[in-house]
């Protein structure tokens, strides 16, 4: 919705209200759910699925081979074939 800023306000005779009823209408809209923690309320969400912990990864982890290169801009290991700048390491993804 558009707020004109041109429109003329309320007074203070015509917005004056008690702070009870102001205390009134807080607790009226509000539930007391203001500050929740978003951790604690995304701990409570269960997706399916979601429990890996009985799992076992079954992949090889194997090192750096001679005819490989770590790109300094990607951190990804890549073939010799990829190099795009041998000073900088730069494979050609990233060049």
């Amino acid at each position: 919705m558009a707020t004109d800023y041109d429109a003329p306000r309320k007074t203070e005779e015509e917005s004056e209200e008690s702070i009870e009823e102001l205390k009134a209408r807080r607790h009226d809209k509000n539930s007391g759910k203001v500050d929740e923690d978003e951790t604690e309320a995304a701990e409570s969400f269960e997706l399916p699925g979601a429990d890996l912990s009985h799992e076992e990864l079954a992949v090889e982890v194997k090192p750096k081979q001679s005819d490989e290169f770590t790109c300094m801009s990607c951190f990804l290991v890549h073939h010799r074939s990829q190099l795009a700048d041998e000073k900088k390491l730069i494979c050609k993804d990233c060049a």
